[in-house]
């Protein structure tokens, strides 16, 4: 609890466990660049988690809450990249800072582990970019296959794009903030369907209009289901120690063919543990998918017990009046299923007129 007390994240970047790779335990040097969404001088202290958050396409590899095994991480460093970078392979990095952990520079991630590096101070202006740099070795590491952020690993003497690396659970620091705000979802919400590195998904352009007095934490992950969340472990308790928390699923759990019932309890047994931990639950519609067949109904059934039934115990924002067609066809998606950036834009300022955070 000390570290969500006194940290909070400070990049709109999604974030989060996808999935998990293999290795042959040799060293491995990777470089991850994470926008900063508030400038100044604070202390940061990264988290990490070696525990899988969600259920990767249709769970053929990883699933929901699957622990990693052990792996090491042999060193690990931050540094400063101005906001203008354009090729991140060949990045200048600046005022490098050495990461230790309880006073070590090298880590044993045990399995189920859920960690962070010991505070340290660090100074960046808005939109400049934190670069994560580490040597790692292991069998068996978590990663996020459709991470939005510029990812690297290198090959020789070169950086090469590859997600297969860890990346940090929170980029936290020690920012006052009036509340902290979550953006709990899928590959919607993670920004899917919007360039890579261009934070233009709808949850960054929400946090930008509302600006710098809260603070925002990217909790969408790409093929996640609200199964895996109403399982109460390791993706739901990040949002459980947030001040708000915007819920946007269920599209993968119709693509899965879940039957309508347990997906609408999956949906109302999450509302209904936020807010018994205190947590504000704004709840999105389920957003149209060009949905087909038996899927429209069951879509349909779920955002009638939205609006009807779940609107009395928590917030609803209707995703549908946006980003879907006219009816008859608003099971059609208007700007992708993935939205584009411009779908993500509109809703974001239809988010800004309808709720006050």
């Amino acid at each position: 609890m000390y570290f969500y007390k006194e940290f909070s994240s400070n990049t709109l970047a999604p974030s989060g466990n996808q999935s998990y790779f293999l290795s042959d335990n040799l060293p491995i040097k990777s470089r991850s660049f994470y926008k900063v969404f508030a400038g100044g001088k604070y202390n940061y202290s990264l988290m990490f988690s070696n525990i899988i958050d969600s259920t990767f396409a249709d769970g053929s590899h990883s699933q929901k809450n699957y622990c990693c095994r052990e792996w090491t991480i042999k060193n690990a460093t931050v540094a400063l990249v101005k906001g203008d970078t354009k090729d991140f392979s060949n990045a200048a990095l600046m005022n490098k800072k050495q990461l230790k952990f309880n006073g070590e520079t090298e880590k044993k991630v045990g399995y189920e582990e859920i960690f962070w590096c010991d505070a340290f101070p660090f100074e960046a202006k808005k939109d400049d970019y934190i670069c994560l740099e580490m040597e790692f070795c292991g069998t068996e590491m978590p990663y996020f296959e459709e991470i939005l952020i510029p990812a690297y690993v290198k090959e020789g003497e070169k950086w090469v794009l590859n997600n297969k690396t860890p990346l940090c659970a929170m980029l936290g620091c020690d920012r006052k903030v009036e509340k902290k705000v979550g953006f709990l979802g899928d590959s919607i919400t993670e920004g899917i369907g919007t360039e890579k590195n261009s934070y233009a998904w709808w949850c960054a352009k929400i946090a930008e209009f509302i600006g710098e007095k809260y603070s925002f934490w990217n909790l969408g992950i790409g093929f996640g289901r609200i199964d895996d969340v109403a399982t109460d472990k390791m993706w739901l308790s990040k949002a459980k120690k947030l001040d708000v928390v915007t819920l946007c699923m269920g599209v993968n759990d119709i693509c899965q063919s879940f039957d309508t019932d347990t997906v609408i309890n999956n949906i109302e047994k999450t509302v209904d543990i936020l807010k018994e931990n205190g947590v504000r639950v704004i709840l999105f519609t389920v957003p149209p998918f060009d949905w087909q067949g038996e899927k429209i109904n069951k879509w349909k059934e779920v955002n009638d017990y939205i609006n009807t039934v779940l609107s009395k115990k928590t917030e609803i924002f209707d995703t549908v009046s946006v980003w879907g067609m006219d009816k008859p066809n608003e099971n059609i998606s208007r700007f992708g299923g993935h939205p584009n950036e411009e779908g993500c834009l509109r809703l974001a300022e239809k988010f800004i007129k309808e709720i006050k955070l």
